[in-house]
């Protein structure tokens, strides 16, 4: 069995195409060709923090992934990441332990920013000024993973904590982007036609009359019971919702509050990998607004940890 440390991984992660993988992946979820389980779950309040467990197979191919990820919110105060974790990679015609990808959750960090580099390239218009609601990991992978398919580097930032703010603006104007403060949300989304949630939010950021025409949100952190970023409405003001899994997001993000606010036609979602093949039509004009609830599916997890440790064995192979 293989132990692959984080350092190779960031190695590996240089010379592999994700995006593809990864596109490929949600395809064959919505073609119903994965086998991914309800998501594992624990859930800490003090200090808080929660611990996801998403595992699952694509039929007919050569593995299967159980990856355990968790965030507590407060290890920043220890001088430690808030995310962690680790994927386990077996064969699955044997059961047969392959690998631990010892990756401290980066792998997690990453197939989220490209669901979001996905989503914002097939549902946004020309993007002119990237919104992001939001200083920690995610609001800035998701917009450095916006590079390969946007010219603008005008980023509008708001977040609870200046000194974050801070910190944000200067790592981001350190790989080419430039930042500028917002007083609120609402200055936000009325300056910016991407807008990216990114926090661990409890309560509602974004209202419904902040998003105007031609809005494209990329909705993030609503990723466990109890978390919310938009507010009453948004959801069922856009002209197209995308869920990266319809049946995932019943349960939880940002379709699931809506459903809970009891207003939600599910009529009106979509899934992203009937998009990608084809199947359903995206984005029909400029003025539509559109949000895409991105919960995080297993089938993420298995494409990465599958185009890791195929590119590893590779390159072990020529050694």
């Amino acid at each position: 069995m293989e132990i692959i440390e984080k350092k190779t991984i960031i190695e590996i992660l240089k010379k592999i195409d994700l995006l593809h993988a990864i596109e490929q992946g949600f395809i064959a979820y919505s073609e119903g060709k994965c086998v991914v389980p309800p998501i594992g779950e624990l859930v800490f309040d003090e200090p808080p923090g929660d611990v996801h467990i998403k595992y699952g197979y694509i039929k007919g191919e050569s593995h299967y992934v159980i990856k355990i990820a968790s965030g507590y919110w407060k290890n920043h105060k220890l001088g430690i990441p808030n995310g962690n974790g680790m994927m386990l990679l077996f064969n699955q015609k044997t059961g047969q332990p392959l690998a631990i990808l010892l990756d401290n959750g980066i792998l997690t960090d990453i197939r989220t920013a490209i669901a979001g580099q996905i989503c914002a390239k097939n549902f946004s218009n020309k993007i002119k000024r990237i919104g992001v609601i939001g200083t920690g990991m995610q609001a800035k992978l998701q917009v450095e993973y916006l590079k390969n398919i946007t010219e603008s580097r005008d980023v509008m930032v708001w977040g609870r904590n200046y000194k974050k703010m801070d910190l944000y603006k200067e790592h981001m104007e350190k790989i080419g982007f430039e930042v500028s403060f917002c007083k609120s949300p609402h200055e936000v989304a009325s300056k910016c036609n991407l807008i990216i949630t990114a926090t661990a939010s409890k309560d509602y950021i974004l209202s419904k009359n902040d998003i105007l025409e031609g809005t494209h949100i990329n909705a993030i952190g609503s990723d466990t019971h109890g978390k919310r970023e938009l507010g009453p409405g948004i959801i069922e003001k856009a002209d197209l919702v995308i869920a990266d899994s319809i049946e995932q997001c019943k349960d939880r993000g940002e379709i699931a509050c809506s459903i809970r606010d009891g207003n939600l036609n599910l009529d009106n979602v979509v899934e992203l990998g009937n998009v990608l093949s084809g199947k359903i039509s995206g984005r029909q004009s400029e003025s539509q607004i559109t949000v895409s609830d991105l919960t995080g599916v297993a089938v993420q997890d298995i494409k990465i940890a599958d185009s890791v440790f195929d590119k590893f064995m590779e390159d072990k192979n020529e050694i």
